[in-house]
């Protein structure tokens, strides 16, 4: 018997040793595979309940479990669960008693990160009114675009935003908008208070009935994306995919007794769906940054006791410049979630930081299709299993990268790329993963369907970027096509950008494409100008073209001055060459100029300045 034993546990060792070897990530396949069965029942079970339960329903529930239990850290104070509850209360009866507001009703909120954008949507969710989350550093022609195609008819601005919503006023105005700034007093006529009506409101709890046509098909939010139309464009996000999204936190292990540092902007996806909504889904707490500072990051981590932080590439590379210190390992940080890190700035964060589980994500607010990298392998955005494969149809397929379209054979159908060839990431329509589409923008929506891609008559989502998958499954993001380029956290639409330039009285055309710099993540704005005829290059009036009218993160830092623009056979501008030849003015003959921050104007690029740049004497 005891032989027998010996034996039967000696295989057993080796049957463990042999599929840790042969599969070594078997363990975290298997655990992350659990958790994601268990996540999307969930969310069948979401769909068929009735009435529906909502991201708001996990709120409330919450604040009726732990009414003490604090949701909200910001600039030193406390909002638990209970408060924020009552706050919302009296936001949705002010607003119902100001604004009129009924179920249905689109409001856009115009807000930096600060808790009353926390409270101010919930009150929103509690009347049944959609939000739409405006980008607080868009002015002008871009914001009243992003106001109007989403249909609101109520916008909310943080009292710091006055200015910028002075600018549209007279068009909000024009347009029957009732406009409301979280102020208890303003001077200017048309611009209605609304901080002194939450004051004066009752906090008792509203009807459920107010919100009773909800469901999960229901739009909840818009959150914009750039574009190639020249302007943002409004994500529509169902409830659905709030639910979804706010899933990623679970999915990564996070747990109630987490502490979830929010330092990303709450009008995008990151901040708002996985950092904010996923910290109610889990009913934790929140650490809100009104923006990322680097230099008070880990002080910050060590006087919440932060458990998991998020990132851009960008923000984690902020962190590993900043000097070095001998209690840098000295917090309780486990696990950061975003996407964008650079592989030697994943290494640097992990040696200089500690053991920190990086759970890099790939991932888009409109899309269908997504991957979390639940192993910390450096350098991968995702890992291919085939239970996401299953409920979550997705291939990558060959594109040309000249003529910026999906290679097809004989049969009018797409090429699947082989294992380890970079492609096109398209993610199947189906009624499990939709496309939704952006809202009053329907040429848009289709060209973001691509069609008779496997089979005539399928249909798929278009990401626009190009993946790869190696033969161990993990998934690596290569690159973006077409017109948008990303830049500090931000995407940029490159024919937004070309038409402020070109409304500058010396250009008469603009060919704006992103360019890599050493060292940086993402794109830096170059452009490629024509000159209108007998015109010479206006450094100052170009400069405050761009400065007045597109955000730091759009304007172009390097223009380029070309006799002539390449286009194609299409009459669109040539970009690759552009890309590859970039900015070092020892590589070319065409004449070149640096936006530089502090002259305020462009200024000649020369060699000393490019050198500058590569070295990182000049910040970009």
């Amino acid at each position: 018997m005891y032989i027998c034993f010996t034996v039967i546990a000696g295989l057993a060792i080796l049957s463990f040793f042999f599929l840790r070897t042969r599969f070594p990530y078997l363990g975290e396949d298997c655990a992350y595979i659990l958790r994601s069965i268990k996540l999307g029942f969930r969310l069948i079970k979401y769909k068929k309940v009735k009435p529906f339960y909502s991201v708001l329903d996990c709120f409330l529930d919450a604040a009726k479990r732990h009414p003490s239990k604090i949701f909200l850290h910001f600039e030193g104070r406390e909002y638990t669960y209970g408060e924020v509850d009552k706050l919302s209360n009296k936001v949705a009866r002010a607003l119902q008693a100001e604004a009129r507001l009924k179920e249905g009703d689109v409001v856009a909120l115009f807000l930096a990160n600060e808790p009353s954008f926390v409270w101010t949507w919930l009150g929103l969710a509690k009347l049944g009114c959609p939000a739409a989350l405006l980008n607080f550093n868009i002015r002008s022609k871009s914001l009243l675009h992003c106001f109007s195609c989403c249909g609101a008819k109520v916008i909310i601005a943080s009292s710091e935003l006055q200015d910028a919503v002075e600018e549209v006023l007279p068009t909000l105005i024009e347009q029957g908008i009732s406009v409301y700034l979280l102020s208890e007093a303003c001077s200017i006529q048309d611009i209605n208070t609304l901080s002194d009506k939450i004051s004066q409101a009752s906090d008792q709890p509203l009807s459920r009935d107010l919100r009773a046509n909800v469901n999960i098909r229901s739009t909840a939010l818009y959150i914009y994306t750039s574009g190639t139309t020249g302007l943002p464009k409004a994500a529509v996000v169902t409830q659905e995919r709030v639910w979804a999204a706010s899933f990623i936190q679970a999915a990564c292990g996070i747990t109630s007794e987490d502490i979830f540092y929010v330092n990303l902007p709450l009008y995008h996806s990151a901040g708002f769906l996985i950092g904010m909504v996923g910290s109610i889904e889990r009913g934790n707490t929140i650490v809100l940054k009104r923006k990322f500072s680097a230099s008070q990051f880990w002080s910050d981590c060590r006087k919440y006791n932060v458990t998991v932080m998020q990132y851009i590439g960008e923000t984690m590379r902020y962190l590993c410049n900043t000097p070095k210190k001998d209690n840098e390992k000295n917090h309780r940080v486990k696990i950061a979630i975003g996407n964008g890190v650079r592989t030697d700035i994943w290494s640097e964060f992990l040696n200089r930081f500690g053991d920190i589980k990086v759970r890099e994500l790939y991932a888009a607010t409109e899309g269908n299709i997504g991957f979390i990298n639940y192993t910390s392998k450096i350098g991968a955005v995702g890992r291919v299993n085939f239970v996401h494969r299953f409920f979550f149809p997705f291939t990558l397929i060959k594109f040309d990268i000249e003529k910026e379209e999906p290679v097809r054979n004989s049969e009018g159908l797409c090429i699947e790329a082989a294992r380890g060839e970079t492609g096109l990431l398209v993610g199947k329509v189906t009624q499990r993963s939709p496309f939704v589409g952006y809202a009053g923008n329907q040429q848009q929506t289709e060209k973001k369907r691509l069609r008779d891609v496997l089979k005539k008559g399928d249909l798929y989502f278009n990401t626009g970027d190009l993946l790869r998958f190696d033969h161990m499954n993990f998934v690596y993001f290569q690159d973006r096509v077409g017109d948008t380029f990303r830049w500090k956290g931000e995407n940029v639409a490159t024919s937004e950008v070309a038409d402020i330039l070109t409304m500058a009285p010396c250009i008469l055309e603009a060919n704006v494409y992103g360019v890599k710099v050493e060292g940086h993540e993402g794109r830096i704005g170059m452009a490629a100008v024509l000159l209108k005829e007998g015109e010479d290059f206006d450094c100052l009036q170009t400069y405050k073209q761009v400065v007045n009218y597109l955000p730091a993160y759009a304007r172009p830092r390097f223009i380029r001055i070309q006799p002539c623009l390449e286009m194609t056979g299409t009459f669109k501008m040539k970009k690759v060459k552009l890309v590859e030849e970039g900015f070092n003015p020892a590589h070319m003959e065409d004449p070149l100029y640096f936006l530089d921050t502090e002259k305020k104007t462009y200024i000649p690029l020369t060699e000393d300045i490019y050198r500058a740049i590569a070295c990182r004497e000049i910040k970009l």
